[in-house]
């Protein structure tokens, strides 16, 4: 694997953030780089993409499921946890994925397999 293919697999992680610039984006950002680039890196950044995928997935629905908490008023503690724990988690993975890693992410449901 060249530095190419590490960079492109820490971008599909750091695009998650692109949820902060438009809806949806922490889903879409990943889900655009990998469809294009898998074919042409069927290895390690495929890999990376469908962990990306997935997990920011997963972190829209427990984001939704605290959103519903928030009548219980439990979902005012849920939700900070679930935004920092994307963030965090996020990093870790694309430094992970700069290093030649594959990061796999807790609590990840596998969608795309």
């Amino acid at each position: 694997m060249d530095q190419q293919e590490r960079t492109l697999a820490s971008l599909v992680h750091l695009l998650a953030f692109a949820g902060l610039i438009f809806p949806f984006g922490h889903v879409l950002g990943p889900l655009v780089l990998w469809l294009v680039k898998r074919s042409e890196y069927p290895g390690f950044f495929e890999a990376n993409g469908k962990e990306s995928v997935n997990f920011q997935i997963s972190m829209t629905i427990y984001l939704f499921l605290a959103g519903i908490l928030l009548f219980l008023l439990v979902g005012i503690v849920f939700i900070p946890l679930v935004v920092i724990a994307d963030i965090v988690l996020v990093i870790i993975a694309a430094v992970k994925a700069n290093q030649g890693e594959l990061y796999r992410y807790p609590l990840t449901i596998r969608f795309i397999s």
